[in-house]
């Protein structure tokens, strides 16, 4: 199986990939096309140098990786934002498609305090709703996952078709090796945990431009919401 996971930033993204990375049968990705959008766009993202120089930056060749098998199966945490209209999406073909979704106020307040006044483009949204337009797949939400993770967690692998398996709760202090070089600017809270936070609070209060951010990804947000398992 290849398992195509599709979120946008500060999502619990980084956790389900060490969740999966904690089974025996799941070899994990991380965010393969990144070096390629940063290339391609010339965004001025945190570390960006040197993700272009450590990862491979040819669209075509990263989507020929993710035709790669795993052992015997495959996790792959994708940003939709990182796919631009001109990247191949043939190497989706075959492959099982989760969305993983968070309320955008949450996302918003996150990825503020790692990146300054982020856009609707920044945070993948709409191009996660218009590609699950175009894949389909299981849509699940990561607040339902902090609140009760290992019945969310035996649901998602009914819906994709794997056994359950208990080591998906935990995972090693510091780190995954499939990590990318951004990984020292973005996953601190992760790298300090051996599992999955608790449950969520009440929502982040927002600035007046978060608000207005928040109110643009909402409706895309509950569209999903309403497909959730």
């Amino acid at each position: 199986m290849r398992l195509a996971v599709w979120s946008g930033p500060r999502n619990l993204s980084t956790a389900m990939m060490y969740s999966f990375g904690a089974r025996g049968d799941f070899t994990v990705m991380d965010e393969p096309f990144y070096a390629a959008f940063l290339k391609a766009t010339g965004l001025d993202h945190p570390m960006a140098e040197e993700i272009m120089r450590t990862h491979e930056s040819d669209p075509r060749a990263v989507a020929q990786l993710c035709q790669q098998d795993g052992t015997p199966h495959l996790y792959m945490k994708h940003m939709p934002h990182h796919m631009l209209p001109d990247f191949p999406l043939d190497w989706t073909a075959g492959c099982v498609h989760v969305h993983l979704i968070r309320h955008p106020a949450r996302v918003i307040a996150s990825y503020a305090a790692k990146r300054e006044a982020p856009t609707l483009e920044d945070i993948g949204f709409a191009q996660q709703d218009a590609l699950f337009e175009r894949l389909g797949g299981i849509v699940i939400d990561s607040t339902d996952i902090r609140a009760q993770p290992e019945m969310m967690l035996q649901r998602l692998c009914g819906a994709v078709g794997v056994p359950w398996d208990p080591a998906m709760l935990h995972w090693t202090v510091g780190g995954h090796p499939q990590d990318g070089v951004w990984a020292k600017h973005w996953y601190g809270a992760v790298h300090a945990s051996t599992g999955f936070a608790g449950a969520e609070g009440a929502l982040p209060k927002l600035d007046a431009a978060q608000a207005t951010l928040c109110e643009q990804a909402l409706p895309f947000y509950e569209r999903l919401w309403k497909m959730r398992i």
